[in-house]
């Protein structure tokens, strides 16, 4: 066959013909005929690319030259592969050899990047090779330039890690933007002025700090100042992009010098709080200057108004993660801002927090996921290449202290923060492939600390070779400010006017804060929270909660409503057709019901309504059912956002299985949302147990700490029913431990009314408080735990619920109260025991906290002076509600006749909160109601 190959290039792309010539290298036979003919075709006048008079050509650029025989194109075609393997390396390993340590303690090389690695030698450098695989460059380059090239893009200033992203889409698209620029952003003088600017900010106002108030704590940014440049350019481009609120959470390192240079707050306010002068003011509350937060309406160069926010934080420095996206969440939400655009947050970490805490993973795993998703979070890890005193050696098994994140689909970009300009370019990118993709970017600012952990601290005791480096660097500002006088981009004298500008204007705020008519202000929140009140409970007097009987029996009826051409399960299907029996007086409301009304109810008042929780959406216990699925396609269908054309959203979430990320989000989001119910459930209320730091550091203590507010519920499942040691107990004990000062709302419910009364009560009023609620199990499908109609039609909620036995037993032989199940429990036993459980009445304690004894007194009318009233509880007696109640009422309580002393019957005390055998738990069981009626312990 007579070879035609000039028209077969016609139409044909140089790469389709490059992948068919090296197919053909490989085997001959695996290619067309006519193809095969072509290649075999070419003459063998061994002609090069400069022969002819230009660069030396690929392959398919020769045959059209006619200028190579089949084994010279052979050794071009593998040569030129070789080449295009090293520009692939570059991508993927061009990170390691990066320029990145401003201290150069951690050069490295890597053999992928070496030429010979790949056969190649200095005699290649000056040959020319297709650049067709590398974005913005000439169609060919010498090798020397090829490599040049790469460095630049690579391996200078900024580290790239994007090669692992699966997705072609944003793997080219980062690919290309970082190529065709070489990874440089041109600056104008104003730019460059503008980040000269914010390095001076940042360097005047800790070195004026240290100065004025020698030795205090202030945790200086000094060695990561382009932390300052770096988010005003963010702001910058967060303006040109339409975004209208920021949302920023750190931890202390830095943070005072970003509330006074990026969120505007006054520096005469911090200088007050370094002072202390008026310690009375904050005894038992307030907490350290640098775990404040701050808000602040800021404008960008160009005029865009941006609001800006800054989350309270404590120690536990990676925790506010998931916070800060859940208040991002709400905001968008409030905002109607579906598309995710509106608001942006932005997360700042430390590099030893990053790799070594695990809400870093957890949070990053939410990124992604429907019910938590924010539109991308840009990462900024403030890089000091320690923690305290731990060298990354010991604190990490990873390269960096961000591979982590490499368990997304987004890029990591290191950069030498020494250099701003490079810094600049990673921030553009970070912003723009975030509002490009919806998706989060890593900043992995290498830097230095030039103190130890704090002020006070000594770090060369275990570090000395590199702090006796940091010693003789100069600042950021210092080299930056050389370099634009070099370049002629400024003056020496621009520069120092700038410097005497932002002296002068610290040295007003230091004499203002010191007057004796300085005013210090103290943010309690504005905007949604001017309707809504913490403090103390008894402050704010009960709302009706109730609910017209008829028209929660219409809301039963709408709620067991199937779509029509909607499969539901046989199982579902009878619990659906026993509600609408419910809804028509059939029988009392069981749990699941009475709280499906209070949903509804809730809803079709305009109470936005947010569930999230493992397995909320059918519920552990199979009792919920709020998200429907088609038998035979899958489709999802919630009811309770099918009850009226003007109702609010009801918005159920399974979570992914993670305690602290997912209710530090869910506490965030009624940050920002005190018109919701936000509710986070435990699958079991043990699992409560790892987001401890959640509930310690800022659920329980925000209010006191930062006059935060909150009306998070928590939906606990709480019971004694022989599952075991960590299936029994939600820990009540630990929340009640967490008591004081009206701070939270501690529950432990007995009927479906009760539920419905409270989740309404929790809504309706203005008192915003945390509720942790002990949800039951086996009370589920009780015949007992049930509520008529009626009962939520009158009244509201019951803080205590009298035995009704008390109005017909003026002398009643034994007083006993308790808490959620084992009311029933207790029930039983009374009517089991014959004449030991004559003339006993048992009260309920629904609420735990705030109780008051004022509110007990009424329940221990009859009993003599000095008689008895016992606690009955399921837990072991150093858990519980028992230890609470003495540590609150002591040896006895106020009756009317007197005083009652105070006695309990649990388990004995015991380390773990229940034993693992069902026989053994019966057996315990009953010894505690014998013992509550005054019975000796079963033989």
């Amino acid at each position: 066959m007579k070879a035609d190959w000039e028209s077969l290039v016609v139409g044909n792309s140089l790469g389709m013909i490059e992948a068919l010539y090296a197919q053909y290298l490989q085997d001959p036979s695996s290619v067309d005929a006519e193809w095969r003919a072509c290649f075999e075709a070419v003459p063998s006048a061994g002609l090069s690319g400069a022969d002819l008079g230009g660069p030396r050509l690929s392959p398919p650029a020769l045959f059209r030259a006619g200028g190579a025989s089949p084994a010279q194109g052979r050794e071009l075609a593998a040569r030129q592969d070789k080449v295009d393997q090293l520009i692939r390396a570059y991508r993927v390993r061009g990170h390691r050899t990066a320029q990145l340590d401003p201290l150069g303690l951690n050069a490295d090389r890597h053999p992928e990047l070496e030429i010979g690695h790949y056969g190649l030698s200095e005699a290649d450098l000056d040959q020319e090779f297709s650049t067709r695989t590398l974005a913005g460059a000439p169609q060919t380059l010498k090798l020397r330039e090829v490599v040049a090239r790469l460095k630049k893009t690579y391996c200078a200033h900024i580290g790239a890690q994007f090669m692992h992203i699966d997705d072609i889409e944003p793997k080219m698209w980062l690919q290309t933007r970082m190529e065709e620029s070489q990874n440089v952003r041109p600056m104008t003088r104003a730019e460059q002025a503008r980040v000269l600017t914010k390095l001076i900010d940042a360097e005047t106002f800790e070195q004026f700090i240290h100065k004025k108030f020698l030795g205090a704590k202030r945790f200086s940014l000094e060695g990561g100042e382009s932390l300052i440049p770096l988010i005003d350019e963010a702001l910058e481009r967060a303006g040109e992009q339409g975004v209208e609120e920021v949302v920023f959470a750190m931890a202390h390192r830095g943070r005072l010098n970003v509330l006074a240079n990026v969120m505007g707050k006054s520096p005469a306010q911090i200088f007050h709080e370094f002072a202390d002068s008026d310690p009375k003011r904050f005894m038992g509350g307030g907490d350290v200057k640098y775990h404040m937060g701050y808000s602040h309406d800021h404008s960008t160069s160009r005029g865009k108004r941006l609001h800006l926010s800054l989350c309270f934080n404590p120690s536990h420095l990676e925790f506010v993660n998931p916070v800060l996206l859940g208040r991002v969440r709400a905001k968008q939400d409030r905002r109607g801002d579906a598309a995710r655009e509106r608001v942006l947050p932005i997360l700042i970490h430390g590099d030893a927090a990053f790799a070594g805490q695990g809400i870093v993973q957890e949070t990053l795993n939410l990124s992604q996921l429907d019910g938590y998703k924010v539109g991308g979070t840009i990462h900024i890890i403030v890089n000091n290449q320690i923690g305290f005193t731990t060298p990354p050696g010991s604190s990490r098994s990873s390269t960096y202290s961000s591979d982590v994140a490499k368990m997304l689909q987004i890029p990591i970009f290191h950069v030498n923060g020494e250099h701003p300009e490079a810094v600049a370019q990673v921030i553009d990118l970070a912003m723009d492939f975030r509002k490009t993709f919806q998706r989060d970017v890593i900043i992995d600012m290498y830097c230095y600390r030039r103190y130890g952990h704090n002020e006070g601290d000594e770090p060369a005791f275990t570090q000395p070779v590199m702090y006796e480096a940091i010693r003789r660097r100069k600042s950021v500002r210092e080299g930056y400010t050389e370099n634009l006088v070099a370049l002629g981009g400024l003056t020496a004298e621009e520069a120092e006017g700038i410097a005497q500008a932002r002296q002068a204007w610290l040295n007003e705020a230091y004499t203002e804060a010191r007057s004796q008519h300085f005013r210090y202000l103290v943010d309690f929140g504005r905007g949604v929270w001017q309707s809504y009140r913490g403090g103390a409970d008894a402050a704010t007097p009960e709302v009706s909660t109730a609910v017209p009987k008829g028209a929660a029996a219409a809301m039963l009826r709408r709620l067991s409503e199937v779509p029509e051409g909607f499969h539901i399960h046989p199982t579902l299907a009878k619990l659906v057709a026993r509600r609408a029996e419910l809804a028509d007086g059939a029988a009392p409301l069981d749990w699941g019901a009475g709280e499906a009304v209070a949903f509804a109810s809730l809803l079709v008042e305009r109470t936005p309504i947010r569930l999230s929780g493992q397995d909320s959406g059918r519920g552990t216990f199979s009792h919920r059912h709020s998200v429907w699925h088609d038998a035979k396609t899958g489709t999802r269908h919630v009811p309770l956002n099918h009850l009226s054309p003007v109702q609010s959203a009801y918005e159920v979430i399974d979570s992914p299985l993670s305690e602290s990320g997912v209710l530090g989000f869910d506490y965030g989001y009624s940050l920002d949302s005190p018109d919701a119910l936000v509710i986070w459930e435990a699958q079991f209320g043990d699992f409560a147990n790892g987001a401890q730091v959640i509930i310690d550091q800022f659920i329980v203590s925000s209010e006191d700490k930062w006059s935060r507010l909150s009306g998070l519920v928590m939906l606990l499942p709480h019971g004694f029913e022989g599952q075991g040691p960590e299936h029994s107990s939600a820990r009540l004990e630990r929340f009640l431990a967490l008591c004081a000062e009206d701070n939270i709302q501690v529950c432990n419910l007995t009927t479906p009314a009760q539920l419905f009364h409270c989740l309404r009560r929790q809504v309706l009023r203005p008192l915003r408080k945390p509720l942790v609620v002990m949800t039951p199990k086996s009370l589920l499908r009780h015949p007992l735990a049930v509520s008529p109609l009626e009962d939520f039609e009158r009244g509201g909620f019951e803080r205590v619920i009298p035995d009704p036995l008390q109005a017909s037993t003026p002398a009643p032989r034994r007083v006993l109260l308790c808490s959620g199940k084992v009311y029933y429990d207790l029930l039983d036993a009374r009517a089991r025991y014959g004449e030991a459980g004559e003339g006993a009445l048992i009260h309920r304690v629904e609420q735990l906290y705030p109780l008051t004894e004022e509110q007990l007194t009424p329940l221990l009318a009859g009993l003599p002076d000095g008689g008895e009233v016992t606690w009955v509880q399921e837990e072991p007696l150093n858990q519980g509600a028992w230890p609470h109640l003495r540590l609150c009422f002591g040896e006895s309580l106020r009756a009317p006749s007197g005083r009652a002393r105070l006695k309990a019957s649990g388990r004995e005390a015991s380390a773990s909160p229940a034993t693992g055998s069902a026989a053994a738990h019966k057996l315990e069981h009953e010894d505690i109601l014998r013992r509550a009626f005054g019975l000796p312990s079963a033989p």
